[in-house]
């Protein structure tokens, strides 16, 4: 009975991570596709700017509420590492 039990635990903490995970994804891709659109007439590439405004939602806590294109405004750092790792020029 213990084993059963542990064993609908470990499926149920599996489904749970496993739609958090999903929900973050969607709100990834939203974030990243704004970023492309706001990038959209600096110069670079539609690969790179893909590339950079990725590098940039990944530098950004999950719980952040402003757009990449807000952030990165207060984060020239990261602004400048990811357009480095892009390829932006």
């Amino acid at each position: 009975m213990k084993k059963m039990l542990i064993a609908l635990l470990g499926v149920t903490a599996c489904l749970s991570a496993s739609s958090v995970l999903a929900a973050q994804t969607a709100d990834d891709k939203k974030w990243i596709a704004q970023c492309i659109k706001d990038n959209k007439d600096e110069g670079a590439k539609a690969e790179v700017v893909q590339k950079y405004c990725e590098c940039m939602n990944d530098k950004m806590d999950d719980n952040e509420t402003r757009s990449i294109s807000q952030w990165e405004k207060a984060n020239p750092a990261a602004m400048k590492e990811c357009e480095q790792k892009s390829g932006w020029k």
